[in-house]
């Protein structure tokens, strides 16, 4: 697939986490639901897992906008001076600094406040050394957002052409989602590449353009540096 027409990277785009964006479906269904009654939490803390793009961050938002709760970014994550009072969120949970963590939760814990977590695993599942941190983390309920389904990835697809204001036929939309990986990640970098290479040819998203930026994928896919999508089927190949 060396052959394929390269396509420049995508300009940056800011994900919109407004609620009115959110798409409801049966695979986040359990995760709504929990999110809607707080005080139902054991402890007062609850944990979202799930694949990238699976749409923990754009939950996270959604309930911060609605509870007043402070957002933080794990990996940046340093426990406050001044502790806030409010709910908790914290996003990429597994990536913060375990001592940091660890003080947020009592913390928060002593202070009666609502902590709620996202990450790609379960709590139970993160390789802490801190064996208070660990208990801690086992007692998190956790709730999974499951793989989305065939409509949700479709109304998905849709959705963050809207966002770019790119129109696709969708005929080329229907072609595209037979190809794609069941990801809403590849939902998303399918979007932005699409997005580009529509500005840099000047021109509307054709099938050929889909076809190219399926093969950009599959030769990101092929790189073993790459951090990138699983079991996407050449473009060149369906197309003979």
């Amino acid at each position: 697939m060396s052959a394929a027409r390269q396509l420049p990277l995508p300009f940056a785009h800011e994900p919109r986490f407004e609620g009115a964006d959110f798409l409801p479906a049966p695979s986040n269904a359990e995760a709504r639901a929990w999110l809607a009654r707080p005080g139902d939490w054991p402890q007062g803390r609850l944990a979202l897992w799930g694949a990238e793009g699976c749409g923990k961050t754009h939950l996270l938002h959604v309930w911060a906008a609605r509870t007043g709760a402070t957002l933080f970014s794990g990996p940046a994550l340093r426990f406050p001076a001044e502790f806030p009072r409010a709910p908790l969120t914290i996003d990429d949970a597994d990536l913060a600094p375990e001592r940091d963590l660890l003080h947020l939760l009592n913390a928060a814990a002593e202070a009666g406040q609502s902590v709620l977590l996202a990450a790609r695993t379960p709590p139970a599942r993160w390789p802490v050394r801190l064996p208070d941190l660990a208990s801690r983390l086992r007692a998190v309920t956790a709730v999974e957002i499951r793989p989305a389904e065939e409509e949700l990835l479709r109304a998905l697809l849709a959705r963050l052409l809207a966002e770019r204001q790119i129109s696709v036929p969708e005929a080329v939309q229907d072609w595209l989602l037979l190809r794609l990986p069941r990801t809403q990640a590849a939902m998303r970098e399918a979007a932005a590449r699409l997005d580009h290479g529509a500005l840099a040819a000047g021109r509307g998203v054709t099938r050929a353009l889909a076809a190219a930026v399926l093969d950009e994928l599959a030769d990101q896919d092929d790189d073993p540096a790459a951090d990138g999508h699983e079991d996407i089927i050449s473009a060149t190949a369906v197309l003979l």
